[in-house]
């Protein structure tokens, strides 16, 4: 029985990489799933605007958990555009991403960057630091739209 177990615990750790390195089954699949940490990114970035503009009551907590969840959200669709075929796949991207895919990956990169900021700076509770910090990411958000997005 512990041959069983352990034979099976060692075969799992030995495929565990090579399943990581197939996150999607194909490149409809590789949209899908950018497509969704997209909306996570707007609805976390919404929400926040939404506070900064005095539309919704502003929640220095509920400020800070958006900002956490972007620090990680901004990380995920990038690797979802080097899947082959994905070019073809649909949505608001232009083919344009492709040509200059290396620009590309750098904004999101820089998006990821801006996202640690507005992090920090909502760490700090000064709503003119978190005014500024957002104003940054969604400026980058906004110029990569303006290339990138349909």
């Amino acid at each position: 029985m512990k041959k069983a177990l352990f034979a099976g615990l060692a075969a799992l750790i030995i495929s565990a990489p090579l399943m990581a390195a197939t996150a999607f089954t194909d490149a409809k699949d590789a949209v899908k799933y950018r497509q969704a940490a997209f909306q996570l990114i707007r609805h976390n970035m919404a929400d926040i605007n939404e506070m900064i503009k005095g539309e919704v009551p502003y929640d220095a907590a509920r400020v800070q958990k958006r900002a956490d969840a972007l620090v990680l959200v901004t990380t995920l669709p990038w690797e979802a555009f080097q899947v082959a075929g994905t070019e073809q796949g649909g949505g608001d991207a232009k083919a344009d991403i492709w040509k200059n895919l290396d620009d590309f990956l750098k904004r999101g990169e820089k998006l990821a960057a801006d996202a640690s900021s507005l992090q920090a700076a909502a760490t700090t509770g000064d709503k003119n630091e978190l005014r500024k910090a957002f104003g940054n990411f969604a400026r980058n958000c906004k110029a990569c739209h303006d290339n990138y997005k349909e």
